[in-house]
């Protein structure tokens, strides 16, 4: 496959080159001629270029640094894709505004401090026998210990697990190889306990560690409970890295500072730089996980700290699990080779690469074949019996990641802005290419996995210098695409982020991921269940408990409904909302001004803000995204009232300035419409009658309900025509207007108790009607066609008899509305509906079901 490509580039330069040379006018050579560029600078682009509609090989996790996020971009094209909300609010989509992601940003809360920022280092992606499965992402947060869980079926975080015990992390995050834990460790040795301890008591009272975080793969959560702590010296522990293959079980921790140098350049003392890096070498931590996992089953083996267990250094190496081997000082990162034979080590301050042979650290530890222990009692083997051997590969090696070449490595040189191809077997340096500047973290294409798939490696660089457009003293940084597919390594392009500090980033085969288009209707999205709030067309409502006021509305292009709702100052309001729409790409975002809330929801979720309306006044609320034609017009008012404030009505100082004749006309216009909302009265007490509504004690409670309103109209109907009698014509029509108060809550409950009559005296529904109906609503078909009656789009109570084969047609129709959009037919209805019907990606099962459901319709169209 390496020759095909090398043959492919070679091919591809050679056209190029022809091209070039022998159309002297073609437009190739004049865009290399006016851009300066060269044939190897037109073959790179050409690798890295994705024409429109074209998606990547690869998708690449970079953690965000200090923005608290996750940064998604595709290779080779070196687009980012999206950003995830994580240790950080995120507000195009919500995170940390709405309810539901608030609630999973306050499990990282930090003792009850909130906590609204991290800096994450180290994405890790789950794994199956060693190798990525594309489900879950686990990052950790350095500055304030957590690790958090982002599922890659939609790309957002559900769950934030902040560490009891330590007090910083670097060594995180990274999965054993069947996911089974998430290993966490340390960096800077602290107290486990939240109390004062003197930095005299050092070595006494200070600790180090690594937790290992039971997961639930089935699910995607970390189990606290069902999780432990590996108690470790003060020494400050780094990256890890879990064994595979032959070393399956085993963990792997480097660490720094085994000098427990603590500083204090105030008191006149050397700085911790020069301090804690005085010794030739440092320690490697090997424990062995798997038999540790059993130990801590047991509540002898562990001490309780801060509702944690911990397993103590002396329990750990009183039943063999825990070693400490010599590595060279500094070191900054493990990685254990893919058959899990080797373990690659290199130190910041080394010029070498130190590569551990499993076989040989496990015969010295069958063997109890120890040159030492250190302060702790933890056994120390010997660094030379454990090598394989060591390779000098250039100033500040540090991190390593594999290929799928046998004994083909990459490891990154901070100090000399190099990537160098070596052998680890052979212990011999291949190739070496420059990057600019300062590379920290290399990311291969699953480079650290049991099946690396090698052909590009990206250089993570801290510097970009001279790369960039200058935008100010902040630089964005550098990540550059390398080509690795043949004898030599090959710089394609450069890509700056400007978000945070990138850290570490990993990358997957695009293949491997299979994230949600839509969600099922109602979905909440942090829980994956059904949402409390779920509210499909038609369930809209406003619900008042006292100050609590709760909104069920939805979204759907190009109305949010309600599109008024009126509280009192000091209300709790709570919004439920539901994006109706099933069509892909169709989201709607939501916030009201003033109040700090926004939320983001993708097609078929629900979701909730909730805050106290405490101002008065009108507050503007629309849709953030930008969804359709008519999106400006999707909007609506929030009122607030103040309940101890007498207003006075605009309409009724209107009244006050009318002349007598313009009084009659206000007045006629108030009885005309009283007249013609009683008819629909009428026409539904009508209904319910004809259709023995009594028989019914659910429908009768609610006719109940309704005459109890409408009881109330021939009172208020005396007053107003005494009043115009009496010639107090202003009077009259304010009395119509209470009438038409008590008429439309009369209404609203009549047109309720008919709705829940139809349903019992409907003929039965076959369980493919019962479907349909679901879909129908559960597909936001409803937002727009409301069955017995003309609303945002036609009423579609007869729809089959309007066209030949109709079923086919109205099949048809919902499976692909855009072909049918300049049929005279639909062409007419969507001039007059000033709306085009989108496609809800429908499935063919959903589409017959919903004609069996207008099937129904059509046999009950009489109750309609």
């Amino acid at each position: 496959m390496k020759n095909l490509n090398r043959v492919t580039s070679l091919l591809i330069g050679s056209a190029l080159a022809a091209t070039v040379s022998t159309a002297s006018d073609s437009t190739l050579q004049k865009v290399m001629k006016d851009r300066g560029l060269n044939e190897q600078d037109v073959i790179r682009a050409a690798k890295t270029y994705n024409p429109t509609g074209v998606k990547d090989e690869y998708v690449i996790f970079s953690s965000g640094g200090q923005s608290g996020q996750v940064i998604v971009y595709g290779v080779p094209s070196m687009r980012i894709l999206k950003y995830i909300g994580v240790f950080t609010p995120e507000p195009w989509q919500g995170y940390g505004y709405d309810k539901d992601s608030l609630a999973i940003l306050r499990q990282g809360d930090v003792r009850g401090t909130e906590i609204n920022w991290g800096d994450t280092h180290h994405p890790a992606l789950s794994e199956k026998d060693g190798k990525y499965d594309g489900k879950w992402l686990a990052i950790n947060d350095k500055a304030n210990p957590r690790i958090a869980v982002i599922d890659l079926a939609d790309f957002e975080t559900k769950q934030i697990v902040p560490n009891p015990v330590f007090k910083s992390n670097h060594g995180g995050a990274f999965f054993t190889p069947n996911s089974e834990y998430i290993i966490e460790a340390s960096q800077y040795a602290a107290p486990y306990d939240n109390e004062y301890h003197s930095i005299e008591d050092y070595k006494e009272s200070y600790r180090g560690g690594v937790t290992m975080w039971k997961f639930d793969d089935n699910i995607g959560r970390i189990l606290p409970k069902n999780s432990f702590t590996i108690e470790m010296p003060p020494y400050h522990q780094d990256l890890s890295d879990a064994g595979k293959g032959a070393s399956y079980g085993w963990g792997f921790t480097n660490s720094f500072n085994t000098e427990m140098y603590t500083g204090g350049i105030e008191v006149g003392n050397p700085p911790n730089e020069a301090g804690m890096s005085r010794n030739d070498t440092d320690f490697l931590h090997v424990y062995n996980w798997g038999k540790l996992a059993k130990i801590a089953k047991d509540p002898k083996n562990v001490k309780v700290v801060n509702g944690h267990n911990v397993i103590p250094i002396e329990v750990a190496v009183k039943n063999n699990a825990l070693f400490l081997i010599p590595e060279p000082k500094s070191p900054h990162g493990v990685d254990v080779s893919p058959d899990g034979k080797y373990m690659i080590v290199c130190g910041k301050l080394d010029t070498h690469a130190s590569v551990y042979s499993f076989e040989k650290i496990k015969k010295q530890i069958d063997n109890k074949d120890f040159v030492a222990k250190d302060p702790y009692g933890i056994p120390i083997l010997d660094m030379k019996k454990s090598l394989h051997g060591q390779v000098e590969l250039g100033l500040g090696p540090l991190h390593t990641q594999y290929s799928p070449v046998d004994g083909q490595v990459y490891t990154s040189l901070y100090v000399d802005s190099q990537v160098v191809k070596w052998d680890y077997k052979n212990l011999k340096v291949l190739d070496k290419e420059n990057v600019h500047y300062n590379i920290g973290h290399l990311a291969g294409m699953e480079g650290k996995t049991s099946d690396p798939q090698g052909k590009y490696i990206i250089a993570l660089n801290k510097l970009s210098i001279d790369r960039f457009q200058n935008v100010g003293p902040l630089h964005p940084q550098n990540h550059q695409l390398i080509d690795i597919s043949g004898k030599t390594m090959d710089l394609l392009v450069d890509m700056p982020l400007p978000l945070g500090e990138p850290h570490q980033a990993v990358g997957i085969r695009a293949s491997k991921l299979h994230p949600h288009i839509r969600y099922t209707m109602g979905t909440n999205t942090k829980t994956g269940k059904e949402h409390i709030g779920k509210t499909l067309a038609g369930q809209e409502r406003i619900e008042r408990d006292g100050k609590n006021v709760t909104v069920y509305s939805t979204l759907v292009r190009s109305h949010i409904n309600p599109e008024r709702i009126t509280v009192n100052k000091g209300d709790k309001v709570t919004i439920h909302m539901t994006n109706l729409e099933r069509a892909q790409d169709e989201t709607h975002g939501f916030t009201v001004g003033g109040f700090d809330q926004h939320a983001s929801l993708e097609p078929g979720e629900t979701t909730t803000i909730e805050f106290i309306a405490d101002r008065e006044g009108v507050f503007p609320y629309y849709c953030t995204e930008f969804c359709s034609a008519l999106h400006l017009e999707m909007m609506g008012y929030l009122m607030v009232k103040d309940p101890n404030k007498k207003y006075v009505s605009a309409n009724k100082m209107k009244i006050q300035s009318m002349s007598p004749a313009e009084l009659k006309a206000e007045y006629d216009k108030v009885v005309a419409v009283n007249a013609a909302t009683d008819s629909v009265i009428q026409s539904v007490v009508a209904f319910l009658k004809a259709n023995g509504f009594d028989k019914h004690k659910v429908v009768a409670d609610l006719v109940t309900d309704a005459f109890d309103q409408y009881g109330q109209i021939p009172d208020e109907k005396k007053k107003a025509n005494a009043a115009f009698k009496a010639g107090d014509v202003e009077k009259a029509i304010l009395h119509e207007g209470m009438i038409w108060q008590l008429m439309v809550k009369t209404a609203d409950v009549g047109i309720r108790a008919k709705d829940a009559l139809v349903r019992k005296i409907a003929t039965e529904q076959s369980a493919a009607a019962a479907r349909g109906e679901k879909a129908f609503a559960e597909g936001g078909c409803n937002g727009c066609h409301v069955i017995g009656k003309v609303s945002s789009g036609p009423d579609l109570t007869g729809v089959l008899s309007r066209h030949e084969n109709a079923e086919k047609w109205v099949s048809e129709f919902i499976l692909d509305p855009e072909a049918k959009y300049k049929e005279p037919y639909i062409k007419a209805m969507i001039d007059y509906f000033n709306l085009k019907m989108p496609n809800q990606e429908m499935s063919e099962k959903e589409t017959k079901d919903i004609i069996e459901y207008l099937k129904w319709v059509d046999d009950n169209a009489n109750l309609f």
